[in-house]
């Protein structure tokens, strides 16, 4: 998986979430303050960062911003960790950089599923380009056009559709989207995904029929 920085000020919560990740055979190192991240940062740069909101020195998203402005470190892998739950503020972390959001108490095992969901994603993009009749996509730089008209997604949605385009024609199961864009498992009750497909076809209008529901197993996604 590479190199994890993770900066969080909580001795406690730094020190498990590091011996989980060391245990589960990855390489991390962990920071109490900005300032020690930065040292790091300018020594070798990580395949992906674990970030705290709550910090001293300066806040997360300040942190993230900073992030995302450097030309070496734009477009590195970046999950936030925080105790603020409300999607006001799962909308501003993301809104800001942010490729994931992940609400304390959390399972360590959901966070590494979610960490490696998320690093085969960012793995994939390289400079592949999608066009079936009138959709395009292109991954690399987060853009979705329908009859050349831009269609804004969330993450979780642009998520969804590039793993559908990625596996064109092929049927993927319920089990296999949650594993592959949430980072756990699928409980048959959860309607999750079920809300996501469906804001999904309704944003790329007359595309949304291209996303075929195989009752019982999952979605596809074809251009019959």
């Amino acid at each position: 998986m590479g190199l994890i920085y993770l900066l969080e000020d909580e001795e406690s919560i730094r020190e498990f979430v590091l011996y989980a990740l060391r245990n589960s055979g990855m390489e991390a190192e962990g920071f109490a303050l900005p300032s020690q991240f930065w040292g790091a940062m300018a020594q070798q740069q990580p395949s992906l960062i674990l970030l705290d909101i709550m910090l001293p020195e300066e806040d997360g998203l300040a942190v993230l911003k900073k992030i995302r402005a450097k030309q070496e470190s734009k477009s590195l892998p970046v999950i936030l960790l925080t105790a603020k739950g409300t999607e006001y503020d799962k909308i501003i972390g993301l809104d800001s950089g942010a490729d994931d959001y992940v609400v304390k108490p959390f399972s360590v095992m959901e966070l590494i599923s979610r960490m490696k969901a998320l690093l085969r994603r960012t793995g994939k993009e390289e400079h592949k380009e999608y066009r079936i009749q009138d959709l395009y996509v292109c991954p690399s730089k987060h853009l979705v056009t329908v009859k050349g008209e831009m269609v804004s997604l969330t993450l979780k949605e642009f998520d969804l559709l590039c793993i559908l385009l990625e596996n064109m024609t092929s049927v993927l199961t319920r089990d296999k989207i949650f594993s592959e864009i949430w980072g756990y498992g699928f409980d048959g009750e959860n309607r999750t995904l079920d809300v996501h497909v469906r804001t999904l076809r309704q944003k790329l209008g007359d595309c949304g029929k291209l996303i075929e529901t195989v009752r019982g197993v999952g979605y596809k996604l074809s251009e019959a």
